[in-house]
């Protein structure tokens, strides 16, 4: 599922509880295994490749990361898929996290390929993942929630991927 970038925040809006930071109070910890699980699987069938996974993230609003090896990609970049604990958040990243401005911006550098950011984006909505751009999660975070002191700059990044 996507969404205009209006229609995102107001999403990370709603899902923003303070009483619950790590994980909302209806937390699914099996399920959202359950669903990581299909979602690393689909991906090394869509990839042919064994893929990393780093599920069930302590003290952290993420659950867990899928990675693609650079191999089995067209630009020899690897591509992580990174889940929050909250409301099926995904975030897709050439290399990591903060490695690039966004997808469109290891596009234009030549690190990730149009066609296997398609198998990736696919494969999220199929399971029903929401993909949040990392160019909004990097904003300034200005929601209820108090996020731990040691975050400098708060951005929706840290209050849904990060940790606590």
């Amino acid at each position: 599922m996507t969404g205009s970038e209006a229609d995102l925040l107001a999403l990370l809006r709603e899902l923003d509880d303070p009483g619950w930071l790590e994980r909302p109070q209806d937390y699914d910890r099996g399920g959202t295994a359950a669903r990581f699980g299909t979602l690393a699987a689909r991906l090394e069938g869509d990839f042919t490749t064994h893929c990393t996974t780093e599920p069930d993230t302590q003290d952290s609003s993420e659950y867990g990361r899928v990675t693609v090896p650079g191999e089995a990609t067209v630009c020899g970049t690897r591509i992580v898929v990174s889940v929050s604990k909250f409301g099926s958040l995904a975030l897709v990243c050439a290399d990591n996290p903060g490695a690039f401005l966004g997808t469109d911006d290891a596009q234009a550098e030549g690190e990730l390929d149009g066609a296997d950011l398609a198998k990736v984006e696919r494969a999220l909505a199929e399971l029903g993942y929401v993909t949040i751009p990392e160019e909004l999660l990097e904003t300034d975070y200005d929601g209820p929630s108090r996020l731990p002191s040691f975050v400098q700059r708060p951005s929706w990044w840290n209050r849904f991927f990060g940790y606590y």
